[in-house]
């Protein structure tokens, strides 16, 4: 038994992080919030060494319910100094979206308001049957945040991310992989397994690669033509500079068993 609100293994180069506070179904309360950046920290310190992928997934029954909506009503908070949190909260995100390595969200039931778009700012989200899916920030007047507002647009579309966001509606498993919310769903016997092991396959290509692709991917609604050139000429060369690269090309040459083939990891 542990009291930790954030839960980190690290096994076969895959770091699975699990949000621990399931009798509040993961409801993000300042401590667990505090828990996460320490386990983000610790996954980027690590990355490319020990931790070549990641899997973010909630004890329980949910993956995240959100903020902490009993501690709203508990604690009355002036305009700046919601403001000043939830400013402090984005680096944490930034974390998510920004590390350079494969992260894969397990969904295996609710992702709500904060709790949806942390899950969604995974490069790849598998849900089991169960999953669910809602911006419930309009049923108490507030806002996307978490990144809702850059996630969403570009996941399904200006005019459905206006439906999801306006509406606050619940969004279940087939309708989430039908919007392109949801990269598969899979059994709820054995998700994690079946995450740990998507993630798992990562592992075996370059982490730089990956990471360059995936940094520049995040840039390129941004961008204009000319500077995502120069980014790519940028990140390639850093990559044609790798050992992967190198013995890549050696087995090709050779016509040895590649280093990374994803069909067959």
């Amino acid at each position: 038994m542990t009291d930790a609100l954030v839960l980190l293994e690290i096994q076969d180069h895959v770091a699975t992080v699990t949000l621990n506070r399931p009798e509040a179904l993961n409801a993000l309360s300042t401590e667990l919030v505090d828990e996460l950046e320490t386990v983000l920290t610790e996954i980027k310190e690590k990355a490319g060494g020990d931790v070549k992928a990641v899997v973010l997934t909630g004890a329980g029954r949910a993956f995240c319910a959100g903020g902490d909506i009993k501690s709203m009503n508990a604690e009355k908070r002036s305009a700046e100094t919601q403001r000043r949190r939830l400013r402090a909260s984005h680096h944490r995100m930034m974390d998510v979206m920004s590390l350079e390595l494969p992260v894969v969200s397990l969904v295996n039931g609710a992702a709500a308001g904060a709790g949806a778009n942390m899950a969604l700012a995974a490069d790849f989200v598998i849900a089991t049957p169960r999953a669910m899916f809602m911006q419930a920030f309009g049923r108490i007047g507030l806002v996307p945040d978490w990144g809702g507002f850059y996630i969403l647009p570009r996941l399904v579309g200006l005019q459905k991310a206006k439906d999801l966001i306006f509406t606050a509606r619940k969004v279940h498993a087939e309708e989430a992989l039908a919007l392109g919310l949801v990269t598969e769903i899979v059994p709820e016997e054995g998700a994690l397994a079946h995450a740990q092991a998507f993630a798992r396959r990562f592992t075996h290509g370059s982490t730089t690669a990956i990471g360059l692709a995936k940094n520049v991917l995040n840039q390129s609604f941004n961008l204009d033509l000319r500077t995502l050139l120069e980014l790519e000429a940028n990140v390639q060369g850093i990559c044609v500079d790798t050992d992967f690269h190198r013995e890549a090309v050696r087995r090709f040459a050779n016509k040895e068993t590649p280093l990374f083939d994803w069909e067959s990891t």
